[in-house]
């Protein structure tokens, strides 16, 4: 459950804002409903975009970089694909920061390192950015009261490109150019990311981070394009790879997605007129938003704060749909649709087509590895009749774990964060369900945890998607290709290693047959290195060490 948002009574935010020289709230009135405009059909006609070349002379960028600190621990060793990013942005309603606040909150689980936000009060554009959770970003209301006006973008951050705990990479990036301010919030990775810095830089362009992301303020920055629309579509056209994307003015949001449609991105209205754009409709939900439809592969759609008109167009290049299939198999909330279909619902029929798929005979109970592999376990458990259980118990109080030197205290680093049932697991024959296996350390762990702490009596591992034999190059942080388990080894040689009576993965086309309608529009390159979009050669040597939102 999100917290409670911090509420801004009228004397603090005056205090403020007078103390830090910001301009006083702005309450913007909101229409009643949305213009018929916003309920735009799911193929609209695109329109042309501008195509013109980069202008030699380069504007200078002002990225503010804040001077507070902020510790990090050591990254977790959990052997699971981390996270991308997650995207908000909300334009006319007069509490834009505290609905932005707990978007944020409903996306946490895409990103823990750093969240941000900034608004607009109609005339400038005020940034908080921190390390750390949102809620530690934003512990009380002081932190949001500089954030003043009736439209905000925000930002959570899970690093595949840039250091992690640097505070000059947490979004949303608020861009000074000739035209006025320009914020940024960006989930996705861009494989020419090098190529395009190294061509700004040698036009003169300086850049303040290390993230993929400035690079697209640069283009815009050097587009000769008008409208800013028009540069935004510009700057959009030289980048390739996954990106969704909001942006905010003094007066306007936009959110992009790439031709591809890679990462989610989706639409919604509030009661009160207000639009909004997320990652994922959990975050609408929370906010009580009206779900709309996706932002189209290769759309760009703009929202005016004065008279919420919208306006939408299309990246000139039209591409084959490629959507992310991990969002279902691992990264998007349970309570969210994704790509059209329900998290939840995809994950059970993963399960129930596994049981059909790869039964273990003579299994007394199904669990889950908590909480990813909760509904596949649960369609597994229907499917096969086997009985479900709950035989771990997560703890959901433990930080981040340190590097530990040897094994004994790498299996203590799990024991803190799954607790055996012995209860339950005591001389069972016991049927594990996770959504997946990277480099197969923490699945060895978890297997000596059920057979010798939990004193089951077998323990027979059942994955929800097919061995994960490629890295990712699309904005999720997978290690390289000779680290992914699956990759070295076959199934047998893989169940010897982990150290289970008998192992069994989903294969990719009953995965696809439980996906369902559209299902070969998903990306499924991290189990075919069918890549629909292929990397450079130096990104693709250096994906697991450093690649972005």
């Amino acid at each position: 459950m999100a917290a409670a948002v911090p509420r801004l009574s009228s004397s603090a935010a005056a205090s403020s804002s007078s103390t830090l020289n910001q301009p006083t709230l702005r309450r913007h009135k909101p229409s009643s409903s949305l213009p018929s405009s916003l309920r735009l059909p799911l193929q609209s006609s695109p329109s042309l975009s501008h195509r013109l070349t980069l202008r030699s002379s380069v504007p200078s960028l002002r990225l503010p970089c804040s001077a507070a600190a902020h510790q990090v621990s050591v990254f977790d060793t959990d052997d699971k694909p981390h996270e991308q990013c997650g995207v908000f942005g909300i334009i006319g309603d007069p509490d834009a920061a505290e609905m932005c606040y707990l978007g944020l909150h409903a996306l946490q689980h895409r990103g823990q390192e750093g969240a941000g936000i900034v608004s607009s009060d109609g005339s400038a554009l005020h940034s908080v950015t921190g390390l750390g959770l949102v809620s530690e970003v934003f512990p009380d209301a002081s932190k949001l009261a500089p954030l003043v006006g009736s439209a905000a973008i925000g930002h959570n951050r899970y690093s595949t490109s840039g250091a992690a705990s640097a505070l000059a990479n947490v979004q949303p990036f608020v861009a000074g150019y000739r035209f006025g301010q320009l914020a940024v919030a960006h989930n996705g990775n861009l494989v020419n990311y090098r190529s395009l810095r190294h061509e700004l830089e040698s036009k003169g362009s300086i850049f303040s981070t290390t993230s993929d992301t400035e690079v697209i303020l640069h283009l815009i920055a050097t587009s000769a394009a008008r409208p800013l629309i028009a540069r935004i579509v510009e700057a959009c056209e030289s980048l390739s790879g996954a990106f969704s994307l909001v942006f905010l003015t003094a007066d306007k949001l936009i959110a992009v997605r790439d031709p591809h449609g890679f990462r989610p991105l989706v639409m919604g209205r509030r009661p009160n007129g207000a639009v909004v754009f997320a990652s994922e409709t959990s975050a609408l939900d929370l906010i009580s938003a009206e779900y709309v439809r996706e932002v189209n592969p290769g759309e760009v759609i703009a929202v005016d704060v004065n008279d919420m008109l919208i306006a939408t167009s299309y990246l000139l290049t039209r591409k084959p749909r490629k959507s992310c299939v991990f969002e279902h198999i691992y990264f998007g909330s349970p309570n969210s649709i994704i790509f059209g279909h329900p998290v939840h619902a995809s994950r059970y029929n993963f399960g129930a087509a596994l049981a059909r798929e790869s039964p273990a005979p003579g299994a007394d109970i199904v669990i889950p590895v908590p909480d990813s592999g909760l509904f596949a376990a649960l369609g597994f458990a229907g499917t096969s009749g086997v009985p479900f259980k709950q035989g771990l118990i997560r703890s959901h109080y433990v930080g981040r774990s340190f590097i530990a030197p040897n094994q004994e205290e790498r299996d203590l680093a799990v024991k803190l964060k799954l607790a055996p049932v012995e209860g339950i697991l005591a001389g069972k024959s016991v049927v594990v369900i996770d959504d997946s296996i990277v480099r197969g350390t923490t699945s060895s762990k978890i297997v000596r945890l059920i057979k010798n702490e939990g004193k089951a009596r077998e323990v027979h591992m059942r994955i929800a998607c097919p061995p994960i034999v490629g890295s990712c190059y699309y904005g999720v942080d997978t290690p390289r290709a000779e680290e992914l388990i699956s990759n070295r080894l076959g199934v047998d040689e893989l169940r010897q290693e982990i150290g289970c009576d008998s192992l069994g993965f989903l294969s990719l086309e009953s995965m696809k047959g439980a996906f369902g309608e559209g299902s070969h529009m998903l990306c499924d390159a991290c189990f075919t290195r069918k890549y629909p979009v292929t990397a450079p050669e130096p990104l693709a040597a250096e994906v697991g060490d450093e690649a972005e939102d």
